[in-house]
């Protein structure tokens, strides 16, 4: 085998309650092959089944790795590090952390169950000893990410900030749907208001469902108004974005499509404005739609 890696790897581990999924789900709309939850001694064999795929080996692989697996797996991390580095690649561990206070709170909002919980341990003693367990991983760890005073929407322009940037763009971009009643993303870069547009809310049918559903997108591409505002935000981002990264050396940018109640039109045109930014050749693009995600 070419001792050029033809794909790269990125693990995510980290304590439970720092924002793991979150990191995850962020590479998967970074274009990364991503897999939750790996058994840690599977990941050689994992790598060797995906560069055999007939269908061409994904350019980037990301997977999840952390105390729901095996204890006694993790110490032999190192070593299957190394036999995923024979096949190829270059693996990045990067852990993902916050303090015990900020796990607690987490866990206090959200009501979820630990994984360590079915050791009928309090909640404390669990993230006491997830950290002991997780200790080797964290020292071994290329990069070290502290989500204490990091919301979901900070964790994810990290991500893409400073694992996202790739290929001759140089930019990436995050397209984010929201609702003005609670407020505009104080880090957007552009913010469009789609309030002015026809509200499929309206309609008791198509009220349940979101801008991702085909029946929304019918209704709003039916619209002249709808395809007017997106064509005429797609014609200033055209000239713009790339002006933005050229003139200012910017790594990233967020653009924010804004409606009542963030479900319909806001999620709608961040899909559909993203969907046309890789046709125009941006390689780092992702989507996240505040009230829904």
């Amino acid at each position: 085998m070419s001792e050029t890696p033809t794909s790269s790897l990125v693990i995510v581990s980290g304590m439970s309650g720092s924002g793991k999924s979150v990191a995850l789900k962020t590479f998967e709309d970074l274009g990364y092959f991503c897999v939750d939850n790996l058994p840690a001694d599977l990941l050689p064999q994992f790598v060797a089944s995906v560069q055999r795929a007939d269908d061409g080996a994904p350019a980037k692989l990301a997977v999840s790795i952390d105390v729901r697996n095996r204890h006694s797996d993790l110490s032999n991390i190192p070593d299957w590090l190394s036999a995923v580095g024979a096949l190829g690649l270059d693996p990045k561990l990067v852990f993902f952390d916050a303090s015990d206070a900020t796990v607690l709170k987490r866990y206090a909002d959200t009501r979820r169950r630990h994984p360590l919980s079915h050791l009928g341990l309090s909640l404390a003693d669990a993230i006491s000893l997830e950290r002991q367990v997780l200790k080797p991983l964290r020292t071994i760890a290329d990069a070290v990410v502290d989500t204490s005073d990091l919301n979901v929407h900070q964790l994810r322009r990290q991500v893409i900030t400073e694992f996202g940037i790739g290929g001759d763009t140089g930019m990436s971009l995050l397209f984010e749907s929201f609702a003005y009643r609670r407020g505009v993303p104080a880090d957007a870069d552009f913010v469009f208001d789609a309030r002015a547009l026809p509200n499929p809310h309206w309609d008791p049918v198509l009220r349940p469902l979101s801008g991702r559903d085909a029946a929304i997108r019918q209704y709003l591409e039916a619209q002249p108004d709808v395809n007017l505002f997106a064509d005429q935000i797609s014609q200033f981002l055209d000239t713009w974005l790339p002006r933005l990264h050229v003139d200012s050396t910017r790594s990233y940018a967020t653009i924010a499509f804004g409606c009542t109640g963030g479900r319909h039109r806001s999620v709608y045109l961040a899909e559909r404005l993203a969907a046309h930014a890789r046709e125009k050749g941006w390689e780092e693009v992702a989507v996240h739609h505040r009230e829904l995600d």
